[in-house]
């Protein structure tokens, strides 16, 4: 079984193995014409719960043709243009290198003495990102596992900069469209559950900061701690930006912490067209951003930045075998001093691979493409009486939803809708995504591939169109 070990002397074995698997990859998404098969639970499970793990196949090929059964065949294809759904981008070569070394070296970005060059990369990494949001030479941040760990970790630092001696005291406001790990993070920091305070938005769904500057008051009044504002820069559904310069005067009124969620557009970091889209964002206390949703790198990569580094003090924890306190004082580079995981994978190698070769101009010019595509997306939504789309996007998502002609209950209406999406999925011809619009079913598309036409979304709505006329025909055979 050492023969399986990578080393020195399984060199040549490791290269065999791996060159075999990226040949079935690269061939797989080379003949890929669609993005799901249309397999369902009921045909796959089978297959997968019939594999004995306990009886290997002792040989990688073998190995490799089970898994075109259980997994390349039937996975979901982000490349592919008409995947329209989640936030989630086709990723660049540059990165996909990225992750391939990063997994054979396996460095650990806790400590100095696991990784060195690695930690002074990601360091080097997050002093782009800070400069780019405009936070100055004290800002710092560390990369984490994703948007839901950066916004836990930003509102654990806002709590603990509240210095408050009560936790049900605290309040946290959000705009009613933020996403949901808001709440959650309340939730796991022991806030209570009236903590996360909804603020409505306006039409556009972005946050109102009227609102805001009300509850603010009324939180103050009633001798409650408003421990921290969530801006969001790129809502889930909608890809909103809530008025960032406005929330910011509040936030330095009432002695707020400021956290811009912008796991979404932090492609705009890298725009060479829409920068100003978040201007502001340079006066948070703290900001989150993925960049495996709109710098087109694989998951995971996100990171959690502060204005100030002495915040990130609060998750620090030393220990004797891993960081003791004497390590600050000789001054070694431990980034676990900052983060909420110990073991952490060198996801920042991904997007040093990515910026040394195609430079930040070439992310935001791709970035810049599927906004283009989404205002493209919404004329022939607003064109076309078969569609009602509910706001004009400011990043890459469309909102939408089928109208039949002679249809009126909405409640018929959302079941047509529903039908479509479930029907469009099974097909495997495109995906789209749902959600809830004042308690009534749309459909979304979430246009991160730069590859996918205005063309390719147009043929979509003709699909769901198509779908969404066979379930009322079926529904009138029914009837009659």
């Amino acid at each position: 079984m050492r023969s399986h070990l990578l080393n020195d002397t399984t060199a040549e074995q490791y290269r065999r193995s791996v060159t075999e698997g990226v040949e079935r990859v690269a061939a797989k998404l080379a003949a890929t014409d669609r993005p799901f098969t249309g397999v369902s639970v009921d045909a796959l499970a089978p297959r997968i719960d019939g594999i004995d793990l306990d009886q290997p196949l002792h040989d990688t090929a073998a190995v490799l043709d089970e898994l075109e059964e259980v997994y390349l065949r039937d996975a979901i294809y982000f490349h592919h243009p008409r995947y329209l759904a989640h936030l989630n981008c086709p990723v660049v070569i540059p990165a996909v290198l990225g992750e391939a070394v990063l997994s054979a070296v396996n460095s650990s970005l806790d400590t100095w003495d696991q990784s060195a060059g690695g930690t002074l990369i990601e360091r080097k990494l997050i002093d782009w990102t800070t400069g780019r949001i405009g936070f100055g030479p004290a800002a710092d941040g560390v990369f984490t596992s994703g948007g839901t760990q950066s916004n836990l970790q930003a509102l654990l630092l806002a709590r603990e900069e509240a210095k408050s001696d009560s936790l049900a005291k605290m309040r946290v406001f959000a705009s009613e469209v933020s996403h949901f790990s808001v709440k959650k993070s309340a939730k796991l920091l022991g806030l209570g559950q009236d903590a996360v305070v909804s603020i409505p938005v306006d039409h556009d769904k972005r946050m109102q900061t009227v609102a805001l500057a009300r509850e603010l008051e009324r939180c103050r009044k009633d001798g409650l701690v408003p421990m921290a504002v969530v801006a969001t820069a790129g809502t889930t559904d909608f890809g909103s930006i809530d008025p960032l310069p406005e929330i910011a005067e509040l936030c330095e009124q009432f002695g707020t912490w400021m956290h811009v969620d912008a796991a979404y557009g932090c492609g705009l970091l890298a725009s060479l067209k829409h920068r100003d889209r978040i201007s502001g964002i340079e006066r948070a206390d703290s900001v989150t951003v993925d960049y495996h949703k709109s710098f087109f790198q694989p998951v995971s990569s996100s990171a959690v930045l502060v204005r100030d580094a002495a915040t990130l003090r609060h998750a620090t924890y030393h220990a004797e075998y891993l960081n003791p306190r004497r390590m600050v004082e000789e001054r070694i580079p431990n980034q676990v001093d900052k983060s909420l995981q110990t073991t952490r994978r060198f996801d920042a190698l991904k997007l040093w691979m990515t910026l040394r070769t195609m430079g930040a101009d070439g992310v935001g010019q791709l970035f810049d493409e599927v906004c283009e595509l989404a205002r493209e997306g919404w004329r022939l939504l607003a064109a076309d009486p078969r569609f009602d789309v509910v706001v004009e996007p400011s990043l890459s998502t469309l909102v939408f939803r089928y109208i039949p002609t002679d249809v009126t209950d909405p409640a018929e209406i959302d079941r047509v809708n529903l039908y479509a999406r479930k029907a469009l999925f099974a097909s495997g011809d495109a995906i789209v995504a749902g959600t809830k619009v004042a308690g009534r079913h749309y459909l979304k598309f979430t246009l991160l591939n730069p590859e996918t036409r205005a063309s390719d979304i147009a043929a979509v709505l003709d699909l769901i169109a198509g779908h969404a006329e066979q379930y009322l025909g079926e529904s009138l055979d029914r009837a009659s």
